[in-house]
């Protein structure tokens, strides 16, 4: 079974910027780059589940929903987009017991990748909607 020591291993293996959450020793903080938020990587047996916070839910949201299912539908193979307590998150969730270093680090690939391909076009949507 794997556990926290294995990620955590999985993550400098990846040369990834990391540092622990404040507060809580199965949470992770990894860099996506200077201009991106960091994706929380957090071990929670059986899961190790990784989570980046977009930005605020528009005030109207339809045509971002809309783009947001088209990328879940059309692009994306780990992660998904999604909407808590008024934020829209891009997050993923991985099986803890049999966790290997390629599936973690093709999640965080792909955020990677998201926040720098769909995410602009995400708030772009989102700012004309506001004007």
């Amino acid at each position: 079974m794997r556990s926290v020591k294995d990620v955590e291993a999985y993550l400098e293996r990846m040369n990834r910027t990391f540092e622990s959450a404040p507060g809580a020793m199965e949470t992770f903080l990894v860099s996506a780059g200077e201009s991106y938020p960091a994706i929380a990587v957090r071990v929670d047996p059986p899961l190790v589940v990784l989570r980046v916070r977009i930005g605020d839910v528009p005030d109207a949201p339809l045509d971002v929903f809309r783009r947001m299912l088209e990328l879940n539908a059309r692009e994306l193979v780990h992660s998904s987009y999604g909407v808590d307590e008024g934020h829209i998150l891009l997050s993923s969730a991985l099986e803890l017991e049999n966790l290997d270093y390629n599936e973690l680090e093709a999640a965080l690939d792909e955020i990677d990748l998201a926040l720098a391909q769909q995410v602009p076009g995400l708030a772009a949507l989102s700012k004309k909607q506001i004007n």
